[in-house]
């Protein structure tokens, strides 16, 4: 039998956050990475060195005209992204694409649109539902450990964003953003409560600044009211500090209560499942320092390759991603008007 036919890769950007993508690629031993691009050749060589990348290219249509490859990995900021899908779905070429997916949820859903109408598959990597956690937290749903659900709540504190040198040492532009918490970070956490409580049907959100040398709203408290009639709580912001050893492990504690018991997730991973009218008691599962928040990075690409190799959809394809965006829109909506805002899908 013959054996299956590598795929073939090529990336976008070397900025802070793609070293998780490019570790994560080394490790995908199914796939070869040819090439990636960066604007700034010099950064470009040195990740490509770090992470042995064979090729680093500037002009992202000459690196896809001559690898031709199979997929392309956006890791570049949001207002690039429009333009660089359209260049590798103009050639066939599958994608998958950072969050945050544009700046603005009308462009967001145009490059879904010309993916889909290009016929390339099309992934967002969101990568918080991949975290072990989440996908634990999910199983134990799914096989009824406490029932049936109805609230899900979660606290963050990200303690990054205070004091005058604020997001400096490792993500300035956060500091000119008009929209922080929720575009940024509240993101992910919007589809993670869908990812475990199903459709939201309506948001009510109160945002606001804490710290005045930003621009955008870094604490929240946002509301969701689930199709099935649950709800869910986030309490976040990006001010106060955890207690915990890195906050940006699990980025929250998470109380999932339904109506047989509870479950909940610690800052340091740890799962302790409460049934009613019985003693608590911790939750074995695998989980790992290694990569990004539990190695989700790797968990997302290989679940993009996967994917790619059976044909099955993507849990964050294009289309579904943008009912996460609704919700976020929905979410600015409310603070802005003061009241809850139903989602329009």
């Amino acid at each position: 039998m013959m054996p299956e036919p590598r795929l073939r890769g090529v990336a976008i950007g070397a900025g802070y956050f793609s070293q998780f993508h490019y570790d994560a690629w080394e490790r995908v031993d199914d796939v070869d990475l040819v090439a990636l691009c960066n604007r700034d050749r010099a950064r470009g060589e040195v990740m490509a060195k770090r992470f042995g990348v064979p090729k680093v290219y500037t002009d992202v249509a000459e690196m896809l005209d001559r690898e031709t490859p199979d997929f392309i990995d956006v890791i570049t900021p949001p207002e690039t992204h429009a333009a660089v899908c359209k260049l590798a779905g103009e050639r066939g070429v599958d994608i998958i694409c950072q969050k945050a997916l544009a700046p603005r949820l009308d462009e967001a859903v145009a490059i879904v649109t010309a993916a889909e109408a290009d016929g390339v598959r099309f992934m967002v990597h969101d990568n918080f539902r991949f975290q072990p956690w989440h996908r634990e937290l999910r199983r134990l749903l799914d096989a009824g450990a406490i029932g049936r659900l109805h609230s899900i709540s979660c606290r963050t504190r990200m303690g990054d964003g205070w004091g005058e040198n604020a997001y400096l040492s490792r993500q300035p532009y956060f500091r000119t953003m008009p929209q922080l918490l929720v575009f940024e970070t509240g993101v992910h956490f919007i589809d993670v409560f869908r990812y475990l409580g199903g459709e939201v049907r309506e948001v009510y959100a109160r945002l606001r600044r804490l710290n005045p040398v930003i621009a955008g709203e870094d604490s929240g408290l946002l509301v969701f009211e689930f199709d099935g009639g649950g709800t869910g709580l986030w309490d976040a912001n990006r001010y106060n500090e955890s207690l915990a050893e890195d906050a940006r492990y699990t980025f929250g504690e998470f109380l999932l209560e339904g109506d047989r018991g509870a479950v909940r997730l610690f800052e340091d991973g740890r799962l302790l499942i409460q049934p009613l009218g019985a003693p608590a008691r911790e939750h074995a599962y695998t989980h790992e320092r290694r990569g990004f928040a539990g190695d989700c990075c790797y968990r997302t690409i290989r679940h993009f390759i996967d994917r790619l190799k059976d044909g099955a959809a993507f849990e964050t394809n294009g289309r579904d991603y943008l009912r996460t965006l609704a919700v976020q829109e929905a979410v600015y909506a409310s603070a802005a008007a003061n009241r809850p805002i139903a989602v329009s899908y």
